[in-house]
């Protein structure tokens, strides 16, 4: 009898309480085991490829920090682990799908923001908004599933990468001075590294940010037809963009292109391009943080920065 109550007080120390659940970091800015979602965003916020998990216990949770699960402790005491030749895990955010189903690494994450916002007045002074942070992300994110993503693009001999049988690339649109008489949008389109359909272009027309965003995702699709590409990975950090064309669009067209408050959509003519565009292609829309040290990202800012130049 006194055994069996030491172990159930010992398993009440470990099992999270009332529903609470314990959050892992194996590689952020510092390293444990959190009660809350908030401590471990902390650590793990815009830190480039962060590991973390959760868990509803806290065994489970040092486990993973530690290196594997209690199981694979044990089995990793028994015999040595073998040289990883595999590449590294990284954490990659929302992947959104509108017409298709992606690679089955991909881990889904619920992207929150109002439809249809007004033209965002703030620009940073390279041009570009930095990592974008809603008041409702942290409750976004607790509703996510947080884990590794065991998939990373290999490069093809066309130069093109893949993850999965899904070529990848990232977009980016910027506008300095956005909002203004004077401003300056441009367009980046990245491949690869030295890839001949790398973009940099100046947008045309109405000079905003989002428009910039949505043109790039525009460019990058009719440059992916162009090459008889059926399936297509965009990695772009515009949630404008991936909930207007996998969430909004059908909504606005039903509507006769109003909003859900009655009001004219403002980025219409923008929309229907990359309806149309859309359409014959699979498309995987993944979102992934601006200014977080993603190489992908990072040059496809460059490459719209250099097209607000011009």
């Amino acid at each position: 009898m006194l055994r069996w109550l030491v172990a159930l007080l010992s398993r009440s120390c470990l099992v999270s309480k009332g529903g609470a659940m314990f959050y892992a970091v194996r590689k952020g800015r510092r390293t444990g085991v959190y009660r809350t979602w908030a401590e471990c965003q902390q650590q793990v916020d815009r830190f480039a490829a962060a590991r973390f998990k959760k868990f509803a216990t806290e065994r489970e949770a040092w486990a993973f920090v530690n290196g594997g699960t209690p199981g694979e402790q044990q089995q990793q005491q028994q015999q040595p682990a073998p040289a990883d030749s595999s590449p590294p895990l990284a954490w990659l955010p929302t992947a959104t799908n509108k017409n298709a189903h992606g690679p089955s690494a991909v881990i889904q994450e619920n992207v929150s923001q109002r439809e249809e916002p007004a033209e965002d007045l703030f620009c940073c002074g390279t041009c570009k908004r930095p990592y974008e942070q809603s008041a409702n992300e942290e409750h976004t994110a607790k509703r996510a599933k947080h884990d590794e993503v065991h998939l990373a693009p290999t490069v093809s001999g066309d130069k093109f990468s893949y993850m999965g049988d899904f070529a990848v690339v990232y977009t980016d649109g910027c506008c300095s001075g956005n909002g203004r008489n004077r401003a300056r949008a441009g367009i980046g389109v990245y491949w690869g590294p030295g890839h001949p359909l790398n973009i940099s272009e100046r947008l045309p027309g109405r000079q905003t940010n989002q428009r910039a965003e949505i043109h790039a995702a525009c460019k990058a699709i009719e440059q992916a037809k162009s090459q008889n590409i059926k399936k297509l990975i965009i990695y772009t950090d515009s949630k404008f963009t991936i909930n207007g064309i996998t969430s909004w669009v059908d909504n606005w067209k039903t509507n006769g292109w109003r909003t859900s408050s009655g009001g004219s959509v403002i980025n219409k003519e923008d929309f229907e391009r990359l309806d149309n565009l859309s359409k014959g292609i699979e498309i995987q829309w993944m979102h992934i943080p601006g200014h977080a040290g993603f190489q992908g990202n990072e040059e496809a800012d460059r490459l719209a920065r250099e097209g607000a130049s011009k």
